[in-house]
């Protein structure tokens, strides 16, 4: 094949390319590693397993809302809290290969040239050093949590693989499954972290690199859905709410082995996840920023956003990225 007929990379607009190289270059120059930005045996990081820090947070953690966990002596509070915190870190780093096998199988596609690819690397690499930081956190905190819900687990190594070919779905899941993290490590930070420090540390790292791949996925998406047809664009509109929904409910809601450890009724788990109108505000909450992105393209409309309604994830857009989300707070002053 002679280099006049060797494949090109698609145009790409303006305005999205800058963005790709602007995304590239922060992830050469600002980029963290688990091992050398974190001091695993600093004294001050020393994960202490009676910390009263491990308590839920009744603002921000439906579960910790709940009357039933308020009135449990506090190192049941504590033991509890700590293996929820784990798991939620656990499924977060099994949300990471899902999102890498998804991305590997997409940049497997592209042509020479194409800086998509190069920036989908950058960010696989930042990925893999959050499953080893991830990790690490579970590993120190010494409780065997199974991290991802059964079906999850069964399923994930064919929604990578599959999402690799259906991209934008790809991009709307991936989105899907870092807003509701992303949304908590924030607010938990905004109002003073009251977490052990080796967590604090490890959502900051986080907090910081999630800002690329969250901006990479709203510009992918953009540039992506503006090229497709109207039946295309209705189905990534019923898609987008959907998969914003079920990745909610496997990431921030705890696998059966949680209620039956720990004698939760039933009863219980039904009103923090997601029953109760303070748990249902929490949900709703994580979603401020998906609705406006999906405002911007295109995939809110009438018929969506009933769906968006029926789902629980209805509510406010936000006004700038990140709005912190102050009636959950209130709601339980």
């Amino acid at each position: 094949m002679t280099p006049s007929t060797l494949p090109r990379a698609p145009k790409l607009d303006t305005r999205y390319r800058e963005t790709l190289e602007t995304l590239s270059e922060g992830s050469v120059h600002r980029r963290f590693d688990p091992y050398l930005d974190i001091d695993w045996d600093a004294p001050e990081l020393a994960v202490e397993r009676d910390d009263p820090r491990w308590i839920l947070s009744p603002e921000y953690d439906p579960l910790g809302a709940t009357r039933w966990y308020r009135e449990l002596p506090p190192e049941k509070q504590i033991e509890i809290g700590r293996w929820r915190i784990a798991n939620t870190i656990k499924v977060g780093a099994a949300f990471e290969t899902v999102l890498i096998r998804g991305m590997m199988q997409y940049i497997a596609k592209l042509p020479n040239g194409s800086p998509e690819f190069r920036y989908c690397l950058h960010e696989m690499t930042e990925e893999c050093n959050h499953i080893q930081m991830f990790q690490e956190l579970v590993n120190r905190i010494g409780d065997d949590v199974p991290g991802m819900r059964p079906i999850f687990r069964a399923l994930s190594p064919f929604i990578g693989v599959a999402g690799g070919y259906a991209h934008v779905v790809l991009f709307l899941g991936i989105l899907g499954g870092e807003e509701p993290i992303d949304h908590y490590q924030k607010a938990m930070i905004r109002n003073g972290a009251n977490l052990p420090p080796l967590v604090v540390r490890t959502m900051e790292i986080h907090i910081a690199e999630e800002a690329r791949h969250i901006s990479f996925a709203g510009e992918f998406l953009r540039a992506h859905i503006a090229k497709l047809g109207p039946v295309s664009t209705a189905l990534c509109g019923v898609s987008f709410p959907l998969a914003l929904r079920w990745l909610a409910g496997e990431i921030m809601a705890p696998p059966p082995e949680f209620a039956r450890r720990f004698d939760v009724p039933r009863e219980v788990m039904e009103e923090a996840f997601w029953r109760s109108p303070h748990s249902r505000r929490i949900l709703s909450g994580y979603f401020g920023d998906m609705r406006t992105l999906a405002d911007e393209l295109g995939l809110m409309n009438p018929v969506t956003s009933r769906l968006w309604k029926a789902l629980g994830i209805a509510g406010d857009r936000s006004r700038y990225r990140s709005e912190p989300e102050r009636r959950v707070r209130a709601s339980v002053a």
